[in-house]
């Protein structure tokens, strides 16, 4: 007698989003985000968190409605009719999972290093860390080796426990003049502090995916997003706050790629600066191989319906290893850690997040009357994430145009790659018809 598959409950789902959030992002960006939102970056952190909140009610609605594995993709394909708006959104996921991707194996290299003793005149170490990570998993994955669900579960404990006791021993030794006046650096360093640490709430879109394996998705989907994103959120505005209590601004200019690790060292001494350390290595290894290992099937699906060439569909014939897919992915991050720097990375992952959630916001206030959602929220995610995604570019136009360059280099690269393999599939088909 065959038993039924075992169903994703809202514990699971919940587990998912904030392993998927709580990745390597909070561990690299917190230092960017206070160099700009200063004392106020508890509150940078807060209005990300607002800003995919109102993203998560349009994706746990058009999950619902379309119950698909191929998540923002498939929910653009519904809501515009031409095909190209869809593919052009298919190909910046792509990207800005790369992005997130070669942001997490900076972090590694960046507190690996760190942790080995590695100063500023070791960049080759950092480098030789987030290369190499990245090249373990591609072989863990090519090799078919999957992570034990438990075992992601104990990371994902383990992180939130290391977080969470950096946040409560560290309230105790807030120092009041660290944070005030709260806005220090303007109004506009807030919204500039909230946009390049966007990216820290990528993960939550990933929950919709599972929709297929949910025990109960009407009850649990949308519970389980809006549940993960508060819950991060609230760890994400503890950590900032210790942080920005505890650290001068010159020391977190210093130390702005691993200053979460530095400002434990005041309440938990050298012991605390190993804690987190250990956290971020455990967290972004983690996020490496679940990324890798979804960000090369959707490469697969993808082109499964003619969005990517064929060869990205091109698997091992006795296992379903996505290998070609896999192996570009790993290729392209591999290029762009060792090429750019945190702030670079960091503004392009979180761009690419903040179009990519425009984009779905816009899908659902399209679809509204078909999924059931108020037209105020799509409205107010759509208007707020092109918002951050202004200030994002602002900012790079006044402290980092050369990036700002590539960022749009990047970007016409995906719209002529989308355009120039859309219209040679048209043609193929045509003279197939013929």
């Amino acid at each position: 007698m065959s038993s039924e598959p075992e169903k994703l409950g809202l514990k699971e789902l919940i587990a998912m989003g904030i392993g998927g959030m709580v990745g390597g992002g909070i561990f690299s960006v917190l230092g960017l985000s206070v160099s700009e939102a200063g004392h106020a970056a508890p509150l940078a952190f807060a209005l990300g968190g607002v800003i995919a909140l109102l993203t998560g009610f349009s994706y746990a609605r058009l999950g619902l409605c379309f119950r698909s594995d191929g998540g923002s993709f498939t929910y653009l394909e519904k809501a515009f009719r031409h095909p190209n708006i869809a593919g052009v959104g298919g190909w910046l996921l792509l990207m800005g999972y790369i992005g997130t991707l070669a942001l997490y194996a900076y972090t590694f290299g960046v507190y690996g290093s760190a942790m080995l003793g590695g100063g500023e005149g070791d960049a080759w170490l950092h480098h030789l860390l987030s290369s190499a990570v990245l090249l373990v998993f591609l072989g863990i994955n090519l090799r078919g080796v999957r992570a034990a669900g438990s075992t992601e579960d104990v990371i994902v404990l383990v992180k939130i426990l290391i977080l969470m006791l950096f946040s409560i021993a560290g309230l105790f030794f807030i120092r009041p003049d660290h944070l005030l006046p709260v806005f220090n650096t303007g109004a506009g360093g807030l919204l500039m502090g909230a946009a390049l640490i966007f990216v820290a709430y990528e993960g939550f879109e990933l929950i919709p995916n599972a929709v297929n394996e949910t025990r109960d998705p009407d009850r649990n989907l949308g519970r389980g997003i809006i549940i993960s994103v508060v819950v991060t959120a609230g760890i994400y505005v503890l950590v900032s706050l210790v942080a920005v209590g505890n650290l001068l601004p010159d020391e977190i200019a210093r130390y702005k790629e691993y200053a979460l690790a530095v400002a434990a060292k005041p309440f938990l001494g050298h012991a605390g600066f190993l804690l987190i350390g250990v956290g971020a290595l455990l967290s972004t290894a983690s996020a490496i191989n679940a990324t890798l290992f979804g960000t090369a099937r959707l490469g697969r699906v993808m082109a499964q319906e003619r969005a990517l060439p064929r060869v990205f569909a091109m698997q091992e014939r006795t296992r379903a290893i996505p290998w070609v897919s896999l192996s570009v992915i790993t290729a392209v991050t591999l290029v762009f850690v060792n090429l750019a720097d945190l702030t670079v990375i960091s503004s392009f992952a979180s761009s690419t997040f903040l179009l990519i959630f425009a984009s779905i916001n816009l899908a659902a206030l399209r679809l509204r009357r078909r999924i059931g959602i108020v037209t105020a929220v799509p409205l107010t995610g759509l208007l707020l994430n092109l918002a951050a995604w202004l200030v994002l570019c602002a900012y790079l136009w006044n402290n980092d145009r050369r990036g700002l360059a590539w960022m749009g280099i990047f970007y016409l690269a995906t719209f002529a790659a989308e355009f120039l393999f859309s219209r040679r599939s048209l043609l193929q088909r045509q003279d197939g018809d013929s």
